[in-house]
């Protein structure tokens, strides 16, 4: 019997994950090793440490955000947006840009 194609597939992510994370280590250890121990007065890392490097730099700068980022459409949400914009009219759409300059400008009050 044969397994059915989402299976296999989902086993093979893991795997990518894990190959990608020991391609990005094996990056951040030859870059630290042969840049910044020439550059700046430190001292060498082993594989591991440059694992622990990556990952006290997730932690520290990149949080643990899991899903799509934040701040942005999803990637076929873009199609929505411009056919809604294309369908108000002048009024609709300047109401829009002005709550949209309030937004970010910082005037959360209504």
């Amino acid at each position: 019997m044969r397994t059915p194609y989402g299976r296999r597939r989902f086993g093979f992510f893991p795997m990518l994950i894990l190959l990608a994370l020991a391609f990005i280590t094996y990056v951040v250890y030859w870059l630290w090793n042969n840049v910044l121990v020439a550059v700046v007065p430190v001292k060498a890392v082993t594989y591991w440490q440059a694992m622990g490097i990556l990952v006290l730099s997730r932690i520290l700068f990149g949080g643990f955000k899991f899903g799509r980022p934040s701040g942005g459409p999803s990637f076929g949400a873009g199609a929505h947006w411009r056919e809604k914009w294309r369908q108000m009219n002048d009024e609709d759409r300047a109401k829009f840009r002005s709550e949209w300059h309030r937004r970010w400008r910082g005037e959360n009050k209504p």
